[in-house]
């Protein structure tokens, strides 16, 4: 069977990216200064961009990307199996190590980048963007996860780089990865917007509602306190915040 030309994949990705920072550069992005005491639990939202067009697509229904990352996860697969001699075994081990790996990328995005030390103007203003905007309307529903089109653009990057350090383990890598991050926006949408439940994934609720509410340089982790644990970042303090994040 002839296997398809990854090279279009690529090429085309690569346009997305530079398409994406050509767009961000030509419009102005509203000033917003943060108010570090205001927290909305209303499902409100403000204004990111002037141009109607970017700001429409700072929004998007949860259920889109997880659909998205599913069917590229489904993807990769069917393409590990169809295109490649790579046996099931390494497969499902490649898949497992995927979602791990991801999960610590989850831990250093959300440490790293979105709560980096404000030591400038821009490095406040950025990171109130990419998630303080999230601290202050952490209800807001369509801003919950990523949109369609950055959801498309990043997994495809995500498997260029892969590809090149794992050749064709990197289809059954990539695709754990976009379920683990899939699972990650499902169990971060319902931590907003839904009471706990009674019974043991009670624990995210409440470590997420720390981070929000209480600590927010601790509790990183938001599909899994794995990392939080290596990295000494557990909350001091298991309580019940004040303010329920979801319900």
């Amino acid at each position: 069977m002839k296997r398809p030309r990854f090279i279009c994949y690529r090429d085309f990705t690569i346009y997305l990216c530079f398409l994406s920072v050509k767009l961000i550069s030509k419009y102005r992005i509203m000033k917003k200064t943060r108010n570090h005491a205001f927290v909305s639990n209303a499902n409100e939202q403000i204004r990111l961009f002037d141009n109607p067009v970017l700001e429409a697509l700072t929004r998007t229904h949860v259920m889109i990307p997880i659909t998205l990352f599913l069917l590229y996860a489904a993807g990769c697969l069917y393409y590990t199996v169809e295109y490649t001699t790579i046996s099931t075994r390494a497969t499902i081990g490649m898949f497992i190590l995927g979602w791990i790996f991801f999960t610590f990328i989850e831990y250093w995005i959300h440490k790293g980048i979105f709560h980096m030390a404000p030591t400038t103007k821009r490095k406040e203003d950025l990171a109130y963007k990419f998630h303080g905007i999230h601290h202050d309307y952490p209800k807001d529903k369509q801003r919950l996860a990523m949109p369609p089109i950055m959801s498309i653009t990043v997994s495809t990057l995500i498997l260029c780089i892969f590809y090149f350090f794992l050749n064709n383990y990197a289809f059954s890598f990539v695709a754990g990865f976009v379920v683990g991050y899939a699972s990650y926006l499902s169990v971060h949408y319902c931590i907003h917007i839904y009471r706990p439940p009674s019974n043991f994934l009670k624990y995210l609720w409440i470590n997420h509602s720390i981070h929000h509410y209480q600590d927010q340089d601790a509790a990183f982790g938001v599909s899994s306190p794995f990392w939080d644990y290596v990295f000494g970042t557990v909350p001091k303090t298991k309580k019940q915040s004040n303010v329920n994040v979801g319900g």
